[in-house]
């Protein structure tokens, strides 16, 4: 049944022509200073050339908005065109990116006086869908909406609806769709019911104060908007669509911004997280055969906006301040590669399966003929030769009840073996007596092919002791008993093995202890003995193994148990913050390390 479903899902997914991801540039208002960098048309712009600043570099976009350009011009321009493809059943993607305090979070979230990205894109969609529904034509859908918030804090992906402190997982299911269990989503009737969800959420990112930005973000937040379709009329087609909007935590220069601790780690997994994001795009225009999604929680959840199979738009957000040069210039050159990247969107339509169909109602003209309409399909009916189900069934071991309803079963299933028409089975409906058949048909393939693999069981075990020797039949010896260890007293012990442990350097790691004894009949107690290890060893051996922590590399760390690339990172960072480790335990204070 699952082969058959994916089969059914591969056959009404219908490609589209590939899609460019599309860029946009917009340019933050100069707060002091000369800028760096200016506009030359609608499309272009030119940066100084930090090696000669006589010269300037251009580059080109599919859309620049300079400093006097409104939230209402850029959505218009590259945001709106892309909402479409949601009632298509095409996922689509809306990604703000650029260096801290350019105003990425100004772009995507706005103000009540200009709203941003996130709450016009909604109030649109919300919008279309009602529309969609209400169009008369030939075919209606019913469509519904549904939103989750989440955000990317130090790779770890936590819910802004319902906040907790759990490390949600990143899912892929068989059709390469990403999934993550256990986030929440709510129902959206209209933008008021959005505004009551997403204000108090948005209130739960983290945020900090830096000598850059007051209210700095730190973390990535990703709103899913899910739209759902239905058909109404037969064949009843299913359809679901994405939207992200994605608020990106800007690349920080901790040189600049002042960081120290807990904003220096998270700063680290910014730029740590970005870093991998430009990976991404550059294995994705070289053509090369790995992509490194997986190196990050965000790439991970990016998968469909850059390579897969979203409509995807990326706003650039640059300042132009000399100060801020070099993130303009590193901003402007992932800009120019992004764009570069081609998605290959399509239409999934999803069938109900076969029992959830509405079956037409059985035609009164037909049954005073007395044809019914099961006589008219012959596929339905049960084999005349098929083997009854009792003789596969346990009886003996089963509910008498249980046997005496099956025997009638079977007794009706053969009165009406020469009929040419199916008599009321059960006094059932036909929909349920045609899945009951079903079940029945299915249970019993099932046991004959736990028959059929008992024999093979059976023959093997068979021929298993064909193959074994015979003992031979003048052969008198007896037969040896296995020897048994005995266990020694740790006196006696150490009395018989002094000589050797004189000569020879001790590398015996147990040792033998007399273990407590407890009960009223002393003459009756057998002495119990059980093997512990030295603790002498068990302290060097812990010994070694912080220094390890303290001075090792990470292909050391890697080497040890359970321990692998990520948290050897951690734990070269922790000792860097915090210093050397004293103990083991300290390891229970590194992020992401457990007491196991």
């Amino acid at each position: 049944m699952l082969s058959q479903q994916r089969a059914s899902l591969a056959e009404t997914r219908r490609a589209c022509p590939p899609a460019r991801v599309r860029v946009c540039v917009r340019l933050r208002p100069s707060s002091q200073g000369d800028p760096c960098i200016r506009g030359l048309n609608s499309r272009s712009l030119e940066i100084i050339n930090w090696r000669n600043k006589n010269e300037t570099m251009q580059y080109q976009f599919d859309t620049f908005y300079g400093d006097e350009a409104t939230q209402h011009d850029i959505y218009t321009g590259s945001v709106q065109p892309v909402l479409c493809h949601l009632l298509e059943g095409q996922n689509a993607s809306v990604l703000a990116y650029g260096p801290t305090g350019a105003g990425k979070t100004h772009t995507m979230l706005g103000s009540p006086q200009q709203p941003g990205m996130i709450p016009r894109a909604l109030r649109d969609v919300l919008q279309m869908t009602r529309e969609a529904s209400c169009s008369p034509g030939s075919e209606q859908w019913d469509y519904s909406v549904s939103m989750s918030y989440l955000e990317i804090y130090q790779e770890k992906v936590l819910d802004l609806l319902e906040p907790s402190q759990q490390d949600l997982l990143i899912r892929e299911d068989q059709d390469r769709n990403i999934l993550i269990p256990g986030l929440t989503e709510r129902e959206l009737g209209s933008f008021g019911d959005f505004e009551r969800h997403f204000l108090p959420a948005s209130c739960n990112r983290t945020v900090a104060s830096t000598r850059l930005n007051d209210r700095s973000s730190r973390s990535h937040t990703v709103l899913l908007v899910r739209v759902a379709q239905a058909q109404r009329a037969p064949p009843h087609h299913r359809r679901v669509a994405k939207l992200c909007l994605i608020d990106l935590a800007g690349s920080e220069d901790n040189r600049r911004t002042g960081n120290r601790g807990l904003r220096l780690k998270e700063s680290g997994a910014i730029n740590a997280s970005l870093h991998v994001l430009s990976k991404v795009v550059d294995a994705l225009n070289q053509g090369l055969p790995r992509v490194p999604y997986r190196d990050s929680k965000l790439t991970r959840l990016l998968q469909d906006s850059l390579g897969g199979s979203a409509h995807s738009v990326i706003i650039a957000n640059v300042a132009p301040e000399q100060r801020f040069y070099f993130d303009t210039l590193r901003t402007l050159n992932f800009a120019a590669k992004s764009k570069q990247v081609v998605n290959r969107p399509f239409t999934q339509e999803m069938l109900p399966p076969p029992g959830a169909r509405k079956r037409p109602a059985e035609d009164p003209v037909a049954s005073s003929e007395g044809t019914s309409p099961e006589a008219k399909r012959p596929h339905e009916e049960e084999s005349p030769e098929a083997e009854p189900l009792s003789s596969l069934l346990p009886l003996g071991q089963m509910d008498p009840g249980l046997v005496h309803r099956l025997l009638a079963l079977e007794q009706l299933e053969k009165q009406q073996g020469g009929t040419g028409r199916r008599l009321p089975l059960l006094n059932t409906p036909r929909r349920e007596r045609v899945a009951l058949l079903r079940q029945l048909e299915e249970t019993r393939s099932e046991l004959q092919k736990l028959k059929e693999k008992q024999k093979e069981l059976e023959a093997t075990s068979l021929l298993e002791k064909a193959c074994q020797p015979k003992p031979l039949q003048h052969s008198k010896a007896p037969i040896r008993p296995w020897k048994q260890a005995v266990v020694l007293p740790l006196q006696q012990v150490q009395t018989l093995q002094r000589e050797k442990a004189m000569a020879k350097s001790n590398k015996s790691v147990l040792v033998v202890q007399k273990q407590s004894q407890s009960g009223s009949g002393a003459e009756n107690e057998v002495p119990a003995w059980e093997l512990m290890l030295r603790p002498d060893l068990v302290a060097q051996s812990r010994a070694n193994l912080v220094a390890v922590l303290n001075e090792g590399s990470a292909k050391e760390l890697r080497a040890l148990h359970r321990i692998g690339d990520k948290k050897a990172r951690l734990i070269m960072a922790w000792r860097q913050i915090h210093g050397p480790f004293t103990q083991v335990e300290d390891l229970k204070q590194v992020e992401g390390m457990t007491a196991k």
